[in-house]
């Protein structure tokens, strides 16, 4: 029995390392929805403060940026998701940055759901664990005490 309880304990182990595992991946993608979120905040803030005749820096891709007069700042190109962008106004620009930044928020959300019942799996796995281990220390108790016992 205390065979097949080990097997069960290291598989019992290697679910709950499976879990750690998954968390982990969950927590890295919070971290780069979390980093979306910071560039449409600096996006919000360049729109906000934007004039028409600024010199802006515009990225050209690996590093390298031009410099640009800003034309008219009401006129804002938006990306808007599966490789589709849409000219807006100013204030349009805005809020479809904040219905993404709120998509990011609930997302972030149901991720952050995702790892607390992860967690309750694991704490379920752990307690099934110990239990094993308990009951295999009262196996081996018994066992003990039996082979004490001075024969007849």
């Amino acid at each position: 029995m205390s065979l097949g309880g080990n097997q069960q304990l290291q598989e019992l182990a290697q679910a709950v390392q499976a879990i750690e595992q998954e968390q982990e991946m969950l927590r890295s993608e919070i971290e780069a929805l979390q980093r979306q979120k910071t560039e449409i905040d600096e996006a919000t803030e360049g729109i906000e403060t934007l004039e028409t005749g600024s010199t802006v820096q515009v990225p050209l891709g690996g590093g390298a940026f031009v410099r640009a007069a800003v034309e008219n700042s009401d006129e804002v190109i938006v990306d808007l998701g599966a490789d589709y962008a849409a000219e807006r106004d100013a204030d349009g620009a805005l809020s479809t940055l904040e219905t993404k930044k709120e998509m990011l928020d609930d997302r972030i959300q149901d991720i952050r759901s995702e790892i607390a019942e992860l967690d309750d799996e694991a704490d379920e796995l752990e307690a099934h664990a110990q239990q094993l281990q308990q009951q295999q220390l009262q196996q081996m108790q018994q066992q003990q005490q039996q082979q004490d016992l001075p024969d007849e």
